[in-house]
């Protein structure tokens, strides 16, 4: 699908500057030993998005990341309940931060926005078009997932995670696995929208749990909710007292 518009960090590309490839892509993708003359180069944009995270989002205060799908539709009940969870947490003290796109994640900031807190959004690199959605207040473009998904995890006090598609469940599974191996303590895990998430649960439970897999306290990680009100009360006093 041809685009007129490609974001690549910093750099804005238009028309015939667009790029086929994204630059994650082309990392993951080079083989042999070019890499002697390359990836040294690489290491250098990747610090440097680092660099630009750490700096911009080092005095956020408390904050909370809501993930979900792209997709969800404005009017819907979920995306209206995002816009809810987002002004509940913008008053109750916690900074929003979401991936920056459009469905469940502009719901969330346009709830944080509009009551007055802080809206951060996390883009990411895509190969199609998506622009930072127009309630972020504070925005990043990152070219690396992994990058971005550090700062995700840094500077949140936890996760509210709606429903979504791969990319969701990516970012839940990671978090729950550092959770899980301790690289992250007191880190509450919402998993919001019962009916959508309790198949998942219920597999936990009966299959990976009950075969040995996980832990039986493992399903103790994450809590599942409909209520916006449960879902901050949880992160309140479930959460670490700062990121660092």
């Amino acid at each position: 699908m041809s685009r007129s518009k490609q974001q690549q960090g910093p750099v804005v590309r238009r028309r015939g500057q667009v790029q086929a490839t994204t630059t994650d892509q082309r990392l993951l993708e080079s083989h042999g030993n070019g890499w002697v003359h390359s990836d040294p180069w690489r290491v250098l944009r990747i610090q440097a998005e680092f660099v630009e995270g750490f700096g911009t989002l080092a005095e956020l205060g408390p904050a909370v990341t809501v993930f979900g799908s792209a997709r969800t539709k404005p009017g819907t009940a979920l995306y209206e309940d995002a816009v809810r969870l987002g002004g509940a947490l913008a008053n109750a003290g916690y900074t929003t931060i979401t991936g920056g796109g459009p469905g469940i994640m502009e719901a969330a900031n346009k709830g944080a926005c509009k009551a007055g807190g802080t809206s951060v959004g996390l883009a990411i690199e895509l190969p199609f078009e998506e622009q930072m959605n127009k309630y972020v207040t504070l925005g990043i473009n990152f070219r690396y997932f992994f990058a971005r998904k550090v700062m995700f995890l840094k500077y949140s006090q936890g996760f509210v995670v709606f429903p979504g598609g791969f990319g969701t469940f990516d970012e839940l599974f990671e978090a729950l696995t550092l959770v899980q191996t301790r690289k992250v303590t007191s880190f509450p895990l919402v998993l919001f929208g019962t009916d959508y998430w309790k198949g998942l649960v219920d597999w936990l439970q009966d299959a990976v749990a009950g075969d040995g897999y996980i832990g039986q306290d493992d399903r103790q990680l994450f809590t599942l909710t409909d209520d916006v009100d449960e879902a901050v009360a949880f992160l309140a006093t479930h959460s670490r007292p700062g990121a660092s």
